[in-house]
């Protein structure tokens, strides 16, 4: 009986069982990358919301300061008025009805 050749299959080569794992790393690498991009990219849309609503909260409490600050200086001219003798004099006019000796007061008729 002449001898045939039995041909054996050949293993794949190494090389290309791990370029194709290499593709595999480099998809799923590249898959979690696109997903942390998203997932910050939602996160720096919501906090440049709560950055407007802080901004414009902080500008409204700025302009209530101003006016608090304006009241308190009007507060202050009303007490330093009250304590001079003008505002003795016109307290004790209005709502006492109390006139100097010489002093002559016309009143409306009703």
């Amino acid at each position: 009986m002449p001898q045939t050749k039995v041909k054996a299959k050949k293993p794949k080569p190494v090389f290309r069982r791990r370029r194709n794992e290499n593709r595999l790393g480099m998809t799923m690498a590249i898959g979690a990358i696109l997903m942390i991009v998203a997932v910050v990219g939602i996160n720096s849309l919501s906090l440049r919301q709560k950055q407007e609503k802080y901004a414009a909260r902080e500008q409204e409490l700025l302009m209530q300061i101003a006016e608090e600050e304006a009241r308190t200086e009007e507060l202050k001219e009303l007490e330093t008025y009250t304590k001079t003798k003008k505002y003795a004099e016109e307290v004790a006019k209005d709502k006492l009805g109390l006139v100097y000796e010489n002093e002559i007061i016309f009143q409306e008729n009703k």
